[in-house]
């Protein structure tokens, strides 16, 4: 299993899973269509199925152009809202692509309908690898809920953190630098936070993705995985952990909102992802 990183729009990723044996490919979170199909070009392999990770404009935008530049192509998400679908997948629900396993997780929080996909070779030496698009990133998680901190808490704590410790994890956006500096905020004394903090500054001047992470690694340094700690909630003021994120939640936005004042397009483009305004329909 070959994983392509995909840097798009303004900090997004997509992927492309490339099966080595068959040339097959699978895309996760298309938002770019035409660089996905220009690079499944070049690699030489046929692309024929796009997951989407949850419904928001820069992780499905790209639905129905990359089934018009593909056709055939099967578009398959947990959310009816994600564009192009073409199956609803179920928690659990196991897929394969050659030798390729893909088992689906309903993790709800960041969105109602969001779905993570790990993926695994039998026999194979490399580590699984976990596409949690929002649900989980380098040091945080997607602060923003639409659904309930109790279901953000269970899929973090229940769902994602019992995966293998090896798995990698290629998450939605690159926030890794503002998120471990708001790791740094909530665990002053963490070790694991400064390293990472250390390591990311360095990948941010080089210009460099700092995906994939390991799920072993968040649980050192990822505050939102961490809610039973007490440093941690001692910063939130809180002892249940799903209370304990919610606090974590708010104070992310408030530092972000500290740190970068969105200009007006920044604005207009958070409110399109968030489902306050709709996207431009194509003609």
């Amino acid at each position: 299993m070959k994983v392509k990183v995909i840097p798009v729009l303004e900090d997004n990723y997509m992927y492309l899973v490339i099966e080595e044996r068959t040339r097959e490919a699978v895309a996760v979170d298309a938002a770019v269509p035409k660089r996905l199909v220009e690079i499944a070009s070049r690699e030489g392999v046929t692309l024929t199925t796009a997951l989407t990770t949850h419904h928001h404009w820069d992780h499905a935008r790209g639905n129905a152009e990359l089934a018009r530049l593909q056709p055939g192509l099967a578009v398959l998400g947990a959310d009816p809202r994600i564009g192009a679908l073409t199956r609803r997948l179920a928690h659990g629900e196991e897929l394969l692509f050659g030798a390729i396993h893909v088992r689906c997780l309903l993790t709800p929080g960041h969105t109602t309908g969001h779905m993570s996909y790990f993926l695994w070779e039998d026999d194979s030496p490399d580590p699984p690898a976990l596409f949690s698009g929002d649900a989980l990133s380098v040091a945080g998680c997607g602060w923003y809920l639409e659904g309930s901190a109790q279901q953000m808490y269970q899929s973090l704590a229940a769902t994602l953190s019992n995966l293998p410790p090896q798995t990698k994890v290629f998450c939605g956006h690159e926030h890794t630098l503002s998120n471990l500096e708001f790791a740094q905020k909530v665990e002053p004394c963490n070790d694991h936070v400064r390293a990472k903090l250390a390591w990311a500054q360095k990948r941010d001047e080089d210009d460099v993705p700092t995906v994939p992470s390991t799920l072993s690694e968040e649980l050192l340094y990822n505050p939102f995985l961490r809610v039973q700690e007490e440093p941690v909630r001692q910063f939130t003021g809180r002892t249940a952990p799903a209370q304990v994120l919610e606090v974590l939640c708010r104070e992310r936005a408030n530092f972000q909102r500290t740190c970068e004042p969105l200009q007006p397009q920044a604005q207009a483009l958070l409110a399109l992802q968030w489902g306050l305004l709709s996207a431009p329909q194509q003609k």
